[in-house]
Parts: C-alpha cells; sequence; structure tokens
C-alpha cells in the first residue's frame, strides 16, 4: 500500500507530558558525545543562566519521537516500518531543554513528496513545556518505500 497522501495536513493528539530527567540528560550526553560541562553538571550549567543540566539539542528527539510512534501506529498510513529510513532531521528552537521541563509534543503531517515507488513524509512536532510556552520544533522526514527490498532489487534499484 502507498503512502496515504490523505496524512497531510493530519494533527494528532498531543502526548502525555514528558518530565525531563537530570540523568537522562547526562545519558543522553554521554551517548551523543556532547561534553560540554552544562550537560553533566549542575553547577556550570546554572553559571550559565539555566535551573539545571541542559539537554544536547538532538535530546528533542526523545520528545518527538513520541509523535512519531502515532504516526508510525496508524493502520491507514501506508508506512510500513521496515520499509522506512529517516532521511533528514532539524530543530528550531525557542529555548534549551532543561533537567526539571515538563514537555508534550504535537504532530502535524506537514507534506508528502512522492519519489518514484518511494515517497518522503515531513512532519513537524511543537514541544511545549509545562506553562504552554514553545520550546522546539523538530522537523522529520522519512523516506518511505512502496516497494519490499527485494522487488527494489529485482528492478535494479
Amino acid at each position: 500500500m502507498p503512502v496515504n497522501p490523505e496524512l497531510v495536513g493530519r494533527e494528532f493528539p498531543p502526548t502525555a507530558p514528558y518530565l525531563v530527567g537530570r540523568e537522562k540528560v547526562r545519558e543522553f550526553a554521554r551517548a551523543v558525545f556532547a561534553d560540554a560541562p552544562q550537560h553533566t553538571d549542575v553547577a556550570a550549567a546554572q553559571a550559565l543562566g539555566f535551573s539545571d543540566v541542559v539537554a544536547p539539542p538532538t535530546f528533542a528527539m526523545v520528545v518527538q519521537d513520541l509523535t512519531l510512534q502515532q504516526l508510525l501506529g496508524l493502520e491507514d498510513s501506508g508506512i510500513v516500518l521496515s520499509r522506512t529510513i529517516h532521511a533528514e532531521q532539524r530543530f528550531a528552537y525557542t529555548r534549551p531543554i532543561v533537567a526539571g521541563d515538563e514537555l508534550t509534543a504535537q504532530l502535524t503531517v506537514t507534506g508528502i513528496r512522492a519519489m518514484g515507488p518511494a515517497a518522503m513524509i515531513t512532519s513537524e512536532a511543537e514541544i511545549r513545556d509545562a506553562s504552554g510556552a514553545h520550546v522546539v520544533t523538530a522537523t522529520s522526514v522519512l523516506l518511505v518505500s512502496d516497494a519490499p527490498a527485494e522487488d527494489a532489487e529485482e528492478a535494479g534499484a
């Protein structure tokens, strides 16, 4: 089944609140080799004016993933996970994510572009704090093939 073009413009319900934990920020920073002290040391973060450790910029993907699970879980989407590649990721921040933030995210599918036997699905997750203030917009592009891998190989792809 090809990707459902009716996904464009679809908004999903906001996610349950995600409480950003200090140890999660530290673990993520280690995993992505973000070695600036504000990512692991509370005093270093406070010296920069933050209330707690600051998450590396790509940490927003942890929260955005909750929204992408909503999209990938749709039965009528035409998205088959085994035929999907995460092709692109962008973040537009209003402010950094800090341990102690309680974040919710809401996904909107903003575009689908056909590319031969594949489609590129662009979605934006608006991530907000507990007061409703914008923190970051995370934009993902997923590349979804309509054909199973063995069919693509036979076609010379």
